[in-house]
């Protein structure tokens, strides 16, 4: 993993660490396929303190120091971190023992509930899916939404604190790949690192940088290939 110790530690007694309770994180493989894609496009830029948003179902930001990763918004489990289209993301634990202990759920319950029933989908109470809450006028999906949005830009905020600065981001997975508006607001809270959208550009189609030039924060969109990156590490072997 490659990652310091304070970055993986969870503020746990020692002996559950020996156990390998720590900060994993997650989308590796998207993650080196993006970077990996940006280093053919903008060698320099791949060299740089990069955020990678895979935005799909299953969402992270993994944050990029000349090619390596040093930290990420999940940690122990895919649960952690940015709110996703089921899942609720970084959760304060005292919401699973009141759960437990006040409402009377099973360990089987609320796994169920932090995983199938929460999220995108537990928020508006209509869908999981991030094109459809675009397209519906009701106001839990813009609610929904905008928790999206705020959350991914907060942990944006924190990233850029461990790395020391943000260079470049990246857009990719389903959600990155193809909803425009999403990236254009999450982009917005994130206008005081110095970065700046090319309206043109964000609504475009391919691998494409969509920052306007005189933006101190470069952003592209990129589409990730996890198989290819499974498919040649195999073929390395």
């Amino acid at each position: 993993h490659g990652q310091d110790p304070t970055v993986t530690r969870l503020g746990l007694p020692r002996a559950f660490e020996a156990e390998g309770l720590r900060r994993y994180g997650f989308h590796g493989l998207s993650c080196q396929a993006v970077t990996g894609r940006l280093a053919e496009l903008d060698p320099e830029a791949a060299r740089g303190r990069l955020l990678v948003a895979h935005l799909g179902a299953g969402a992270s930001l993994s944050a990029v120091r000349d090619g390596r990763s040093v930290d990420t918004s999940m940690g122990f489990s895919p649960l952690d971190g940015l709110l996703m289209s089921t899942r609720c993301g970084a959760l304060d634990p005292g919401v699973v023992l009141y759960l437990q202990q006040s409402k009377g759920m099973t360990s089987a319950q609320v796994e169920d509930l932090l995983y199938r029933r929460s999220g995108l989908l537990g928020v508006s109470g209509i869908s999981g899916d991030m094109k459809r809450l675009l397209a519906s006028g009701e106001p839990a999906a813009r609610e929904a939404i905008e928790l999206f949005v705020f959350r991914a830009a907060r942990e944006a905020g924190a990233l850029a604190s461990s790395l020391g600065g943000l260079d470049g981001i990246v857009f990719t997975g389903g959600v990155g790949e193809n909803a425009p508006g999403v990236r254009a607001d999450i982009c917005a809270r994130l206008g005081w690192l110095g970065l700046e959208l090319d309206a043109a550009r964000n609504h475009g189609d391919g691998d494409r940088p969509i920052s306007a030039p005189a933006s101190r924060v470069r952003a592209w969109v990129l589409a990730t290939d996890e198989e290819k990156v499974i498919a040649e590490a195999s073929a390395a072997r």
